[in-house]
């Protein structure tokens, strides 16, 4: 059961959680972007990919636009077709492409063109271990996460995954831009709790928008 949070209104609606590292809150929402995440699934379904060791994904994923992420036993990457399909990927909806480019301006870095988004989805208990984007050509330029659905607590560590990590929670709609001197920052999900969001149910959505190539 999903309880209201009386204190929502109190939060700033922009916040500087750490040098490069800034929260826009409430700027979609579910109802908004999950048709356009849902067609996105139809063309390219969700999956479970194994990490170069061979280990399950325990969060259900998916791409879009002219790159996607991939990991298999060859490694993690980008790569442009759907390996399930071997077509290209669908593109990246017209309207998650202008949430991230007017975050990623207001966030301080302008200019941000998305060629690649990773669509995750987070079933209760699924988590994100921590981890840091680095597969990208360019660090100058910013990723963009987008929060759909149920609330998720997410966990900045710093320049490695040691030490007690900073607890940021995402609601549904909350946009986070890292870039900077965030930019290669170590960062997880803590186990998504159980829940039953209007919109999308007992699932969390995040959106992660890179410039991959």
């Amino acid at each position: 059961m999903q309880f209201p949070d009386l204190f929502a209104d109190q939060r700033p609606a922009r916040e500087e959680l750490r040098p490069g590292m800034v929260l826009l809150r409430g700027r979609t929402s579910a109802a908004t972007l999950l048709p356009a995440v849902e067609a996105v699934a139809t063309a390219a379904p969700f999956r479970h990919l194994s990490t170069p060791g061979g280990k399950r994904m325990s969060v259900a994923m998916t791409n879009c636009g002219g790159w996607g992420w991939i990991s298999d036993p060859r490694g993690y990457r980008y790569e442009p077709r759907d390996p399930d399909s071997g077509r290209p990927w669908p593109p990246i909806p017209a309207a998650v492409r202008a949430l991230a480019e007017e975050a990623a301006a207001e966030a301080g870095f302008p200019g941000f063109r998305p060629d690649a988004c990773l669509v995750n989805r987070y079933a209760a208990g699924t988590r994100l271990t921590a981890h840091r984007d680095e597969d990208e050509a360019d660090f100058a330029q910013p990723i963009v996460s987008v929060s759909l659905g149920l609330p998720a607590t997410f966990l900045v560590h710093g320049e490695t995954r040691g030490g007690s990590p900073q607890k940021v929670t995402l609601e549904d709609g909350d946009v986070l831009v890292f870039g900077g001197p965030a930019r290669l920052l170590y960062h997880g999900v803590a186990p998504v709790a159980v829940g039953d969001h209007p919109v999308t149910g007992p699932w969390r959505y995040n959106l992660t928008l890179r410039r991959a190539r």
